[in-house]
Parts: structure tokens; sequence; C-alpha cells
């Protein structure tokens, strides 16, 4: 039989995976860091590795190459598990010798395994119908067994055992924030920012095995956020942190509105960004892009009036401080067209002044961010408020 090596940290997802390849008839084993990693496929010699590149200790990237530095493996495929909001990370794979990359968001089981056939072929084992295959749960006091008779019931019980795991979550999510929040000194802060990005990391994987898109791609995107900080300290601020604040509470939101199989299409959107600078009008387009947002940009803010009294927009970003008119003017007569009383405005401000603008009532403004901005800050801004405002019930 065809064998495979799983390198993953979250044991729940490498379960997952290994019991589903099991089925397929391939020979599966797992490590959870990528020293155990490195022992085992010198003893097993696997056909192909399977590799998250968000592992501890020693990272993923730093696996392949080492992989591909010793003689027997220099051409055994690697199957990389991604975050698509770290893109510098995924071009490092590729460079490293990566023989695919994959979205951990959301690449089913199915989908992992039609990946492997087309890689290495099928297992050279006749897959067994109608075998279950245990797994840990994701909530520990509840053990299930996967049913793979059929895809469809794979999925959906571990959608089902995923949405039972939430409430506690949610806990350990509010729960990690608030140490963040309450830190006295930056090592205690970091110290706990690691962890929250652990955890997020965590729910980005299980949820994307769960088929529970909107939940992973928000994890995602904060988790790259968590990432980003914690590597560079000179980022945290008010305004990140704020905004992992948000995330954090949204996340809850999704685990509320965001499990029907309905609500897992990625939503489309159309925003509206209004700033007289080129290049902050280019970041915050680049940023949208980074989550697949569609975005129209002007810099004069007489203009977006006129785009704004003809076109529905979901979200809006706007420079305070424009010549003409100011963003807090607009936002007010944005607000008196019966289309937009609603539509949700972040104001883009500069740092200096973030605390005291926040603390304000700012002519119907919902949410601010400072400059300069990170990419992915002002990515995580976008998913709250577009998925909110497709996911909310009606009024």
């Amino acid at each position: 039989m065809k064998k495979i090596l799983i390198i993953e940290d979250d044991q729940i997802v490498a379960n997952v995976y290994r019991n589903k390849l099991a089925v397929e008839g391939y020979t599966t084993e797992t490590a959870s860091d990528g020293e155990s990693g490195l022992l085992v496929m010198r003893k097993l010699k696997p056909d192909v590795i399977i590799l998250d590149l968000m592992l501890p200790g020693i990272s993923g990237l730093e696996v392949i190459k080492q992989i591909r530095s010793e003689p027997p493996f220099t051409k055994t495929p690697i199957i990389v598990f991604s975050n698509t909001y770290l893109a510098n990370m995924i071009q490092e794979a590729w460079k490293a010798g990566a023989t695919k990359c994959i979205s951990k968001s959301n690449c089913s089981p199915k989908e992992v395994v039609e990946v492997i056939r087309q890689t290495v072929g099928d297992s050279g084992a006749m897959p067994v119908a109608g075998r279950t295959a245990p797994v840990a749960s994701f909530a520990p006091a509840k053990n299930i067994e996967l049913h793979t008779a059929t895809d469809s019931a794979f999925q959906a019980d571990l959608r089902g055992t995923f949405i039972d795991s939430l409430p506690a979550t949610l806990t350990t999510l509010r729960g990690s924030l608030q140490s963040i929040v309450k830190a006295d000194n930056e090592m205690i802060r970091l110290k706990e920012i690691y962890e929250l990005y652990r955890r997020v990391h965590a729910l980005n994987g299980n949820a994307g095995v769960a088929g529970l898109l909107q939940i992973a791609h928000m994890s995602a995107a904060l988790e790259a956020l968590l990432k980003e900080i914690y590597e560079k300290p000179k980022n945290i601020n008010a305004s990140t942190l704020r905004t992992v604040a948000a995330g954090v509470d949204f996340l809850g939101f999704l685990f509320e509105h965001g499990t029907l199989p309905e609500t897992q299409e990625p939503p489309a959107a159309n925003i509206l960004v209004v700033d007289d600078e080129a290049i902050s009008r280019r970041a915050i387009i680049y940023a949208l892009e980074k989550a697949q947002l569609h975005s129209i940009n002007v810099e004069a803010p007489e203009i977006a009036l006129s785009l704004l009294q003809e076109t529905h927009f979901d979200l809006v970003f706007l420079d305070v401080d424009m010549p003409g008119m100011t963003g807090f003017e607009l936002c007010t007569k944005l607000r008196a067209l019966p289309q937009h009383k609603k539509t949700p405005v972040v104001f883009v401000t500069s740092l200096n002044d973030f605390d005291n603008r926040t603390s304000s009532t700012m002519a119907g403004g919902n949410d601010f961010i400072a400059k300069p901005f990170l990419f992915i800050e002002l990515t995580v801004k976008a998913l709250i408020h577009v998925l909110r405002g497709k996911l909310s019930p009606p009024k």
C-alpha cells in the first residue's frame, strides 16, 4: 500500500485525515511536530508527505528544507497545508521544494484524497466499503465514529461534532483575549498573543475539515494578524489590539449564525474606498484583494457622494482628512441617503489621533483603523463587516 506521513500539530485534524486515508486504503502515520516528523519519515519512507506550514518549534519551511537535503527524499512529494493570507510563506514553501500547496481553510478531506491520488496514484489497496474509523472529537468529552460510507455522512459527522464544541471554544478564545488585555508587560503580552494565535490556528484547521468555510476564512485572517504582531511587536498598538478583539468577538457571531450549509458560500461584496492619497488607496485595495473582496476607489469625496447616490455598497472605507470635504462630512451626507442608512463605514485615521477619535461619535461611523495599518489588519476589518452584513438575521 502507498504510505502517507502527516506532520500536523493539531491531533484532531491529523486524526481526521489519517482515518479518511486509511479508509481509502493508504497506510498513514502522523507526527505532531517537525522534529518527530523527520524521525518518522526516515523510518516510514513515505510515498507522500502532508505538512502543515504552521508548526511549533521547527517551522514547516525548515522541515521542507531538511527533507530536500536528505538524498532518499529529494523527490518525495510534499503537499503543504497553507494559510492563503500568508502569501510570502507560501512562496517560500514553493522555493524550498513543496510539490503542492493547498488551503487549510477550504480543502475537505475528500479533496485532500483527490490531491494525493493525482500526486502518487491510488493507494494500491481496495477501499473498505462501509468501514468506520474512530477519531478524537473536537470536544474531548465526546468520542464519535466517522461513518465513511459516503462523503456527505463523513462531512456531516465532522460538522456536527465541531458545532457541539463551539461554546467551549469561544470561552477559551475570550479567556485568552482577556489575558492579552490584562498583561502588564510586553513579554507576558507576547506570550498570550502566541497562545491565542495557536488556538485560532487550530480553529482554522478544525473548521476547514468540518466544511464550515466562513469560520475557517475568518479564523485564517485573524491567525495571520496574530502571527504578524507576534513576530513584529512594534505593530502592537491600540488599533491592532482593537482589531484582534473585534475578530474574536465576531467569531462568536459566526459560531451562532455561520454554521448552516447555505451560509458557506463566499460573500459577494461591493466596497467603496475614498482617500485622496493614491498610496493609501492602493494599500486598502490590496488588503481587500487578499480576501477576494471587490472594491471601487475614488480620490474625491464629491465623486464618492455621487457614486453613493447611484450605487449600493456593502462597506465604505473613508479617509478622515480630505480636501473639500472631510470623511466626517461625507459620512453625514451618506447617512442621509436611504440605501446607506446602515451601511458599515470604517474611518481611516492617523495613529496619533486614534485614541481620541475612537472615543467620540464619528458622524455615524461604525469602526476605525489607524494609519499606517497592516494589510492583514484591514483585511480582518473588512471580513468582519461584510460577513456580518450578509449573515445578520433580518430585523
